[in-house]
């Protein structure tokens, strides 16, 4: 039997990447999660996603309540962006910085889109600089007490700072900050590439424990990471077991919960060495990985299909519930995430969306 009460559903807050949350085990047998691009709000809204969005609580919080109105007109009666829930005390934490935080805790310049998530400069590592590396001080971070700053007004004007910072995974981290010589490293110069990944490792455990200590000083308790693993399909499944799972396995030991993000990939390669992660509670995968065998391997765990929002425009409505048929029969119960959808997808089409969802989860049970 499943253990739902510790499991991680998809969470894609209002113009946020998305990202995890705690389930309830209320959860419905086939669960939507959509979620839209900064494009498609700056498109709708005008809303601009430059540096002040992400630097500016306060202005977040103002931008974030027109984009849940905005869900509410168009979506109305749906989960969309949690815009069902109460507006405070408000989650203004959950896509702040994007992806880009550790990167830019170890100096990576942000670049800032009004209409997209930001990313890091091409400003990558040499191999020399990599060998003096150290995990920095965060006390003493510019960015990291910028983000605690923002944590500290959250907890002021909302009573409770909820929401989550997206810390990424080893892999992708790694790569912000070396950049494409870093498969090389894996293949002749292991030690350096263990190096870079034991630095971003440990940044990654002490800044999310630091952030959930003043968390919890507000009343939200939070016991769990999620490793994104976004750039997998670029390392050959032996490099994934030999020389990334342990630092997964590491960063699994730190937490009472992990969840595993895989994005669309076929997650068929990876998933004997995912099976060794302790603590899985949540796993997301491309709908052609092999369902049956990732069911039967990490069976405690929410399962999630990355459905592409190419997916989600372009196939018939035939075609979307045939895949959800078989999604549920062979892997259900599970989230379906519909990220990043632009503008131009009709909202009648995520609405049609959900609906087959809610069918089939009617005829499953919850």
């Amino acid at each position: 039997m499943e253990n739902q009460s510790k499991q991680l559903i998809s969470y894609i807050a209002p113009a946020a990447p998305a990202t995890r949350r705690p389930g309830d085990g209320t959860e419905p047998f086939l669960r939507p999660e959509i979620g839209f691009t900064p494009r498609w709000y700056h498109d709708s809204l005008n809303i601009n996603f430059e540096e002040k969005w992400h630097t500016n609580p306060a202005y977040r919080r103002e931008t974030i309540l027109k984009m849940r109105e905005e869900l509410r007109r168009r979506f109305p009666n749906t989960k969309i962006g949690r815009s069902n829930e109460p507006d405070k005390p408000l989650d203004v934490l959950t896509g702040t910085y994007g992806s880009t935080s550790i990167a830019a805790i170890y100096g990576i310049p942000i670049i800032y889109t009004k209409d997209n998530w930001p990313n890091c400069a091409h400003q990558y590592l040499s191999e020399e600089d990599v060998v003096a590396l150290k995990p920095p001080d965060l006390d003493d971070n510019r960015h990291f007490q910028n983000l605690m700053k923002q944590v500290d007004w959250i907890a002021e004007k909302e009573g409770r700072v909820e929401g989550y910072i997206n810390w990424q995974g080893v892999l992708n981290n790694a790569q912000r900050l070396r950049g494409q010589d870093l498969f090389l490293d894996m293949m002749i110069n292991p030690d350096l590439a263990h190096h870079l990944f034991d630095c971003v490792t440990t940044t990654m455990i002490e800044a999310a424990k630091r952030l959930h200590r003043r968390q919890k000083e507000t009343g939200v308790e939070i016991k769990f990471f999620t490793m994104s693993n976004c750039l997998v399909n670029m390392v050959s499944a032996e490099h994934y077991a030999e020389i990334l799972l342990p630092y997964d396995q590491r960063i699994a030991q730190a937490f009472e919960i992990v969840g595993v993000h895989n994005c669309a990939w076929n997650a068929d390669p990876y998933m004997n060495a995912y099976a060794k992660i302790p603590n899985i509670q949540y796993i997301d995968m491309g709908h052609d990985s092999d369902l049956v065998k990732a069911k039967k391997l990490i069976p405690t765990a929410r399962r999630a299909i990355m459905y592409t929002p190419m997916d989600v425009a372009n196939k018939s409505l035939t075609e979307i519930r045939t895949d959800m048929e078989k999604i549920a029969e062979h892997y259900g119960p599970c989230d379906i995430v519909a990220a990043d959808i632009e503008l131009g997808t009709p909202d009648q089409r995520i609405l049609d969306f959900i609906d087959i969802c809610d069918q089939i989860s009617r005829t499953k049970g919850n």
